[in-house]
């Protein structure tokens, strides 16, 4: 009971510095790039579905979803906002209802949503002047909405569904044979320089976030002049749209290439070799006027295409299919989300069509859940975004199941003696470590390292560094690659110097190895108070030992110390 009462109070301790902010918590601004993960596919959902169902849907592992709305005309007659790249006059009173049934949600998690936009029908010819004017307002009024509905931005996909049309291939124009390739091309720059401008009027902090930009057209770039081979792409006049947007875009507005190329990647090596094309080959496709604009406002995003993670091999969707290579298909979901996310500038969309995440009317959807098709898939995509918070929310499972197992020896350091996972039995010596850990420090550092029996977060002791100039307590366990853990420990820092939970890998024999995927968490202030150090990692190729260092630094008087008590070693399914 002393036990938890004690570790229930250092969590309260350490709640309430957070919910009072950095400046009282005495932490610097949050400087991390954080990454965010985008539901999308055949189970959009609109504006009323939405507000109703947020509860629900805030639960799955997203921070944001893709809208289709759906306005009305006067006449009550449905006007959807996707079919922008039509001729068809829109009125921006008509999305009003959907303004406001945005309005009502009360976001927790979904902190980034977009409205979609298609370029459909696609049946307005460039050079159409009176169409053209229509195709800008519909851009127009999804700004306006989005702005007004506190959402991120335009979700825009450039994909052909209404065929013969297709707005951005050169040989598809009606009028190919009256006007050459280049006269398109400055046609298309214009009306992407008119689409902006107008965006740009309403919501100047936009971001238009695309299924993919000129990623799709790496193939042409290499050359002195690309403009021979766009001419016969499907995409060809696309650069020069995004031309357009470049030329208009004001400062605070952003671009994403969501590379849906990127369905089928199952390497480390495709995704960063993709990224390196979209920064910087893809800087081709654009004017030289415009690539310091590029390189400051269009992000890499990358495309994961759910059905290939389920698709039979040996099924009429083979074309779409990703191998587990020797795992479950869904741990390369996993691992392939977790590579996009930390590869990608900021977002990573998930796009499903066989099944769902939440209800949706649309009745080519199945009536399963991904969850339930693809097991694990939830569980997959939430390490991926956050393995943190995952870590956390496992811990507490195992906690209320009473199955959680900290692996740690001595980790509360309570004990005289304790048997080590080779299952040697330790005893503390007199002025030496905590049983069950080792000490290192440099050869220019004279610091001490021992038990102390009466301080502790827990009242039952810790581990104390003093005048430690650069050292640390060291613990080793056995591990297997692939594997992940959550490492914790809470440290108080007196006087000079700092404190660190680090964790290093070791190959079975006890060589260190892949120092590049340490993992390090740092003390931060206020001094003479505990804080809670939490890390989470996967074990790497080629390791066999986990190593945990308590780390001790920049200390120079007996009076500096470090105390590091409760620590947590727990194997996270």
């Amino acid at each position: 009971m002393t036990i938890r009462l004690a570790w229930t109070t250092a969590r309260m301790v350490l709640v309430f510095l957070l919910m009072m902010g950095p400046k009282a918590a005495g932490q610097a601004p949050d400087m991390r790039l954080h990454k965010k993960l985008i539901a999308t596919g055949w189970d959009h959902c609109d504006s009323r579905r939405l507000r109703d169902k947020l509860a629900e849907m805030e639960k799955r592992p997203f921070d944001g979803v893709v809208l289709e709305l759906v306005g009305r005309t006067a006449q009550g007659k449905a006007c959807p906002l996707a079919p922008a790249f039509s001729r068809e006059p829109w009125q921006g009173q008509w999305f009003q209802t959907c303004v406001d049934e945005l309005r009502a949600c009360k976001f927790s998690r979904f902190t980034d949503n977009f409205i979609t936009l298609g370029a459909n029908p696609g049946d307005v010819d460039w050079f159409d002047d009176a169409g053209w004017e229509n195709i800008v307002e519909h851009w127009r009024i999804a700004a306006r909405v989005a702005h007004q509905s506190g959402l991120k931005g335009i979700l825009f996909d450039p994909e052909p569904y209404t065929p013969p049309h297709c707005q951005l291939s050169y040989p598809a124009q009606p009028q190919r044979n009256q006007h050459s390739f280049d006269e398109y091309f400055a046609k298309a720059r214009q009306r992407g320089r008119e689409i902006v401008q107008a965006v740009a009027g309403e919501y100047p902090k936009a971001t238009i976030f695309c299924y993919f930009m000129n990623s799709i057209n790496a193939m042409a770039t290499g050359r002195a002049n690309p403009r021979p081979a766009l001419a016969t792409m499907a995409y060809g006049l696309y650069p020069a749209l995004i031309d357009g947007w470049l030329d208009a875009a004001p400062p605070a507005m952003t671009f994403v290439d969501g590379c849906e190329s990127a369905y089928l990647y199952n390497s480390r090596q495709e995704y960063l070799e993709a990224a390196v094309r979209i920064k910087g080959a893809c800087q081709e496709l654009v004017s030289p006027e415009n690539r310091a604009k590029y390189r400051s406002q269009v992000q890499a995003g990358f495309g994961l295409y759910l059905d290939a993670y389920w698709n039979p091999k040996e099924s009429e969707w083979k074309t779409w299919y990703i191998d587990g290579q020797g795992s479950p298909r869904v741990e390369r979901l996993r691992a392939n989300t977790a590579t996009a996310l930390r590869v990608a500038d900021e977002y990573v969309w998930v796009y499903g069509e066989k099944f769902r995440w939440w209800p949706t009317p649309n009745l080519r959807v199945h009536a399963e859940s991904w969850p339930e098709a693809l097991p694990g898939s939830d569980r997959a995509l939430r390490w991926a975004r956050d393995p943190v918070d995952y870590a956390r929310t496992e811990i507490e499972h195992g906690k209320q199941s009473g199955k959680l197992v900290n692996l740690a020896q001595n980790g509360d350091f309570s004990s005289e003696t304790v048997k080590s996972p080779e299952g040697v039995q330790q005893r503390w010596r007199e002025g030496g470590t905590p049983a069950g850990w080792g000490s290192w420090q440099t050869e220019t550092s004279k610091g001490t390292f021992t038990w102390d029996r009466e301080t502790g977060a827990l009242g039952k002791g810790s581990a104390k560094a003093a005048q430690v100039a650069d050292g640390c307590f060291i613990q080793a366990h056995p591990v297997v690659p692939g594997e992940r853990y959550a490492a914790r420990a809470f440290c108080k820092i007196h006087g000079q110097g700092g404190a660190w939970l680090r964790i290093r890998w070791q190959t079975r024999e006890g060589q260190w190895t892949a120092e590049s995927q340490d993992e390090i968490v740092h003390g931060e202030l206020p001094r003479d108070q505990w804080r809670e150090l939490f890390g989470v990692v996967e074990v790497p190729t080629g390791a066999g030992r986990l190593v945990i260092l308590l780390g001790a630094g920049g200390q120079s008087t007996p009076q500096d110390a470090v105390w590091y008590d409760d620590v947590g070693l727990y194997k996270i399914p």
